[in-house]
């Protein structure tokens, strides 16, 4: 009788533990200037949704993405790691001439580690880091995947990229109509009300978005209501914020439904971009330097937020966080352990306890492009502290900048002092350790 009794008490203690791990939703969206939300300071345009998101919990206002650009910033969100020692220093393209990575995961990867931890896991919308096994999601620890593989879509319509449909429904082809914005909402939709339902497990939603990354193509109507209200916007700049505002649209849709299901007590929220906004196609990062591509702050540091109603307070932070943290981050708070090499460091404190988090924690940035202007090569920057090295292509020299004195970056010094040697040597280790990983895809 007393081992039936103690028998149900676990099993009783399981289901609640099981109960109480919240659903977790991480929304990644593509190129979001840091002044493209009304919330952050722009002021020609109106995101009610994203803003609504950032004051429902916390917001940071020094979060970085891993890189200037998509593919490595992606690749640390489900590793855990710098990008370059996941063989991802740069964009993973279709053609082996313009490819500048190979994901390979030293680890398990995030769905992996939730998919432990008891959780369902899904994707819906960009994937970015593969075309084919096993760097397709399936293989890469999501359950469940409705989305696209390549890197941008050369039409948000035709969801084409180089001539080819790269839209998935797991592994099956498939051919999708409407604009990309709004169908990945609707497949999201269909995902959070199909896992909802399931009362015994909980759900891992990774919701990327394609937008608001060029082509800049909001639906016409967004574009003539923009037009109309704000008739002293260029073209160019009308256009990026419809087309953002087209977004938080969507976005506001997919939360709302969160609502309407009665589970939004029950779910964590992450927002981010995957870098800065891109000024040649219309977006504003506010008062910062840049923008996507350089390591200026414009192009690294992203709005970001976490919401998890009743246990993350609402407010700001000036805790310091990256990209990579977020695996390490997921899993504590989803109750799976990290046990293998990571950089990440978890945010969970910073989310739930008021922690201020390492001021003076050391962050590196890398990425390597081709072209005439990178050449192929990589460009660096390191972050300690209030003092930052960088470049912002190969050829450039390193300079130095104190973010906490000159944080509009417009007096870079030259790092020939105590610090800046200090960085170059930390990035010298890191650049040696990184050595051994290669990015390209193996040869048979």
């Amino acid at each position: 009788m007393r081992t039936l009794l103690t028998a149900i008490i676990i099993c009783l203690s399981a289901a609640h533990s099981q109960a109480a791990k919240p659903n977790i939703v991480m929304i990644l969206v593509d190129d979001l200037g840091y002044s493209d939300l009304s919330s952050f300071g722009g002021t020609d345009i109106r995101t009610p949704a994203i803003d609504k998101l950032m004051n429902s919990g916390l917001r940071f206002d020094q979060f970085y993405s891993n890189c200037t650009v998509c593919t490595p910033t992606r690749a640390s969100l489900l590793t855990g790691r710098y990008p370059d020692l996941v063989g991802a220093p740069g964009v993973i393209r279709q053609n082996a001439v313009s490819n500048w990575g190979y994901f390979k995961p030293t680890g398990p990867t995030l769905p992996e580690l939730m998919n432990k931890a008891g959780y369902h896991t899904g994707m819906v919308g960009k994937w970015h880091l593969g075309f084919e096994s096993p760097n397709i999601p399936n293989d890469r620890g999501f359950e469940f995947f409705h989305g696209f593989l390549a890197d941008m879509m050369d039409d948000y319509w035709t969801h084409l990229r180089g001539g080819v449909n790269w839209m998935r429904r797991n592994k099956e082809v498939i051919k999708p109509k409407g604009h990309a914005t709004e169908i990945f909402t609707q497949w999201a939709i269909n995902y959070v009300k199909e896992q909802s339902a399931n009362k015994d497990q909980p759900f891992f939603l990774y919701l990327a978005y394609n937008a608001p990354h060029f082509p800049i193509q909001p639906p016409k109507d967004w574009l003539d209501k923009v037009k109309k209200r704000e008739p002293q916007l260029s073209i160019k700049r009308a256009t990026n914020v419809a087309f953002v505002e087209h977004m938080d649209h969507e976005i506001g849709k997919f939360l709302n439904t969160i609502e309407e299901l009665g589970i939004s007590k029950d779910t964590l929220i992450v927002f981010s971009s995957d870098n800065g906004g891109s000024i040649p196609h219309g977006a504003l990062n506010g008062k910062l330097r840049g923008g996507k591509q350089e390591h200026w702050e414009g192009g690294i540091r992203v709005p970001t937020c976490a919401v998890w109603p009743g246990k993350i307070p609402v407010g700001r932070t000036d805790a310091i966080g990256i990209t990579m943290d977020l695996l390490p981050t997921f899993c504590e708070i989803g109750g799976t352990k990290v046990t293998h090499e990571i950089e990440g460091l978890s945010l969970a404190d910073v989310f739930l306890k008021d922690d201020k988090g390492d001021p003076n924690r050391t962050l590196i940035f890398v990425r390597k492009e081709g072209n005439r202007r990178y050449q192929g090569r990589t460009y660096y920057a390191v972050r300690r502290g209030p003092w930052k090295l960088l470049q912002n292509h190969p050829f450039e020299p390193m300079q130095l900048v104190n973010l906490e004195k000159d944080p509009a970056e417009e007096n870079p010094m030259p790092p020939n002092t105590k610090v800046g040697n200090e960085l170059i040597q930390i990035l010298m280790q890191h650049i040696q350790k990184s050595g051994s990983i290669p990015w390209q895809k193996p040869t048979k």
